[in-house]
């Protein structure tokens, strides 16, 4: 397992050259990104390092995150267009490398979720920034009940730019290695050619939006829990009583955690949203306040049982105080923030991200 998370360093280190050299090279107009087989990217393995972090060595993955979250920036503040093809799985880290682009391709294949609240973690690689940035209280909603979400969805909810058919991808990507020119217009103009609307399944999120941006509007989770009963109480849909039930098995402190992160990020760049991340992932890492990631990646990705015990156990139990330490920076005189990389000469597109 250790031998994957090397692979994973080494890729991560790969594609920051690539993406810092392509900007300097006038022959590279865009770069596209796309997976091998049924994902795009699934994120990463873990196992190693939080197997570290519980033997008391943080670090371990605390520098593997630093390396991931500089090149989440590098992808968002890339001067030159990013064409990410999501034709599959596209969870966690794999969102990170995708959703910051300019250009955002799903189809019938994609699915996309952020399920670190199930895991006792929460959602990182610059989450805050995109998912603040849905419409209405949809980022709410995905980074808090992990919520999957198909490649329809994403085109509704903005996390995808364009829908194709599979079965129009090498056709896409032959049309988009024969460009000459990096003008975002004209690259969305060959994306568009090959694309369409797709029809939104019954059971979307989208034909919700209204119960959405009434319940994930609330203040804190036990009132955004609270309203969802209330709403139970008065119609019978299996999407609320589901919502419900994820929310209640997340864990409470990472529930906590990112809501205030999704809330904050309405009005930070995305660069102190990765700042704030990371502190909040080096706390978690160094296990002082609760264990609960520890305990949530070895249940459902070790164990496999499933049945993690939170620890604290409820929502009533996690003081506003408490999730104030998360945010903190670490008080440790051999650790330093993270700092990213200046950036110069960027397009409008990515000097809003700032």
């Amino acid at each position: 397992m250790f031998k994957t998370t090397r692979l994973k360093d080494i890729l991560i280190s790969q594609l920051t050259e690539l993406f810092y050299a392509s900007e300097e090279d006038s022959n590279v107009k865009m770069i596209i990104l796309k997976g091998h087989g049924r994902a795009f990217c699934a994120g990463g393995d873990v196992s190693p390092i939080f197997h570290n972090a519980r033997q008391g060595n943080w670090k371990f993955g605390a520098n593997f995150l630093q390396k991931e979250y500089t090149l989440n920036y590098v992808m968002a503040t890339y001067s030159k267009p990013q064409v990410s093809i999501l034709n599959g799985i596209v969870m966690g880290g794999g969102a990170g490398a995708s959703i910051h682009g300019r250009f955002r391709v799903a189809t019938e294949k994609s699915v996309f979720a952020m399920p670190e609240t199930a895991m006792g973690y929460f959602p990182d690689v610059g989450a805050s920034y995109f998912l603040s940035r849905l419409p209405g209280f949809v980022g709410e909603y995905a980074g808090l009940t992990s919520s999957r979400l198909d490649g329809a969805d994403m085109l509704a909810s903005g996390l995808a730019t364009h829908f194709v058919s599979s079965d129009k991808l090498p056709l896409l990507e032959q049309a988009l290695v024969k460009v000459d020119t990096s003008d975002p217009d004209a690259i969305s103009a060959i994306i568009s050619h090959f694309s369409h609307i797709p029809k939104l399944k019954e059971e979307s999120h989208y034909h919700r939006m209204k119960i959405i941006n009434r319940c994930f509007s609330r203040g804190t989770i036990e009132e955004i829990i609270f309203t969802l009963e209330s709403e139970a109480l008065d119609k019978k849909d299996n999407w609320i009583s589901s919502t419900i039930q994820l929310l209640k098995k997340a864990s409470p402190t990472s529930l906590k955690i990112s809501l205030r992160l999704i809330r904050e990020g309405r009005l930070q760049g995305v660069g102190s949203c990765l700042v704030r991340e990371s502190r909040i992932a080096y706390h978690m890492l160094r296990g002082e306040f609760t264990k609960d990631c520890f305990e949530g990646f070895g249940a459902i990705l070790i164990d496999k049982d499933r049945n993690p015990k939170w620890e604290p156990s409820s929502l009533e139990l996690i003081s506003d105080d408490d999730v104030d330490r998360y945010f903190s920076k670490i008080d440790d005189e051999d650790w330093e923030d993270l700092k990213l990389p200046p950036r110069s000469n960027l397009p409008p597109y990515a000097i809003a991200k700032l």
